[in-house]
């Protein structure tokens, strides 16, 4: 599956749970996530969205460990399953 087509379905799906997704640019930093999720009555979670089966580039990886170490939720997605698990907090 493509990764516009998991993104589509993670703001549908995240709005449908009374949340909202964010589309975050970042100014002078390579390989931050994607989109911010914040739904009500739980911590925001930074998203990483990749195509099915493919894998962040090393750039991500290391600025997904920068901002875990800070102590932020990252998780990488890459199926339609993978953003229900996140909306059901299995993630």
């Amino acid at each position: 599956m493509r990764e516009r087509d998991i993104e589509r379905y993670l703001v549908a799906q995240t709005a449908a749970h009374g949340g909202e997704c964010r589309k975050v640019k970042w100014v002078g930093r390579n390989g931050a996530p994607d989109r911010l999720v914040m739904l009500p009555d739980r911590p925001a979670i930074w998203v990483e969205l990749k195509a099915t089966g493919k894998k962040p580039e090393p750039h991500q990886t290391r600025e997904h460990m920068r901002m875990r170490a800070m102590g932020q939720t990252v998780v990488i997605v890459d199926s339609v399953e993978g953003v229900d698990n996140l909306l059901r907090g299995v993630v």
